[in-house]
């Protein structure tokens, strides 16, 4: 039976930079550049307080050059991000997490020679070891229980899909005002993806800002309340993530139908 237990996850510190800053993540003409070529167009868009947004698109219409260009992984060619206030492109890509992002990585990326909850631990670097993230801790298992129970268990053991569980635990351990995540239903079966889908929706409720890339525009719907959909590098359409689910536009862009 579900626990009606709070998440601290809804209640994220705020950065020291920013102190009591809304954590309102803000793009604006952002533009990605590989060589001569472009990934991504003057891309717009905003996620506020507690709110989840999840970009669509087939492959290749710039969602993961999108969110590395958020963490400062790949160069961007123009434009501003902005979270709470802060200029978001004068942050390092390793000092990002010191101010309320966390990150899941398309591919999971996990230690694999460490312990499960080594991995888990290594996601509260930025953070001192006292009550509070002892606490966050507590709530990683009980989001993801297999967490708790595998905790001594090389994370190379484990399955794809708690590998994912893992890598978005490790990502929680920072209390992050915001959570990215790329492609997270990748490589898994369709049992898995619900897993991973009842774990955002339950983060989505308690309050956790969200910003989902996916291929998987089920998960995607399902998970978020607002929607992008790409094409090409540039934003094709927006919407509420239930109106988006019905629009035939929306199987033409993504399906090429």
């Amino acid at each position: 039976m579900r626990t009606t237990r709070t998440f601290p996850f809804r209640r994220p510190a705020a950065p020291a930079a920013t102190p009591g800053s809304a954590a309102t993540l803000t793009v604006d003409d952002l533009s990605v550049r590989y060589g001569g070529v472009r990934a991504v167009g003057s891309i717009s868009f905003s996620v506020g307080p507690g709110e989840s947004v999840g970009i669509i698109g087939a492959n290749g219409a710039g969602k993961t050059s999108t969110l590395k260009a958020l963490m400062g992984l790949v160069p961007r060619g123009g434009g501003s991000i902005t979270l709470g206030g802060l200029d978001l492109t004068r942050v390092r890509a390793r000092d990002m997490v010191r101010h309320g992002i966390g990150y899941v990585p398309e591919g999971r990326h996990v230690f694999p020679g460490l312990t499960v909850e080594k991995n888990l631990l290594l996601g509260a670097y930025a953070r001192r070891w006292d009550a509070g993230t002892r606490a966050t801790l507590a709530e990683v298992h009980q989001l993801f229980p297999v967490l708790g129970e595998m905790g001594q268990r090389l994370a190379g053991a484990l399955s794809g899909g708690q590998q994912q569980m893992l890598s978005i635990g490790r990502a929680l351990m920072s209390r992050p005002r915001i959570l990215l995540l790329d492609e997270p239903s990748m490589g898994l079966s369709p049992k898995l993806v619900g897993e991973i889908l009842s774990a955002l929706t339950r983060l989505r409720e308690e309050g956790m800002s969200l910003l989902l890339v996916e291929q998987n525009a089920t998960l995607t719907f399902g998970a978020t309340s607002h929607c992008l959909v790409m094409e090409n590098g540039a934003v094709a359409m927006t919407g509420t993530s239930g109106e988006l689910s019905r629009d035939v536009r929306v199987r033409r862009i993504y399906l090429g139908l």
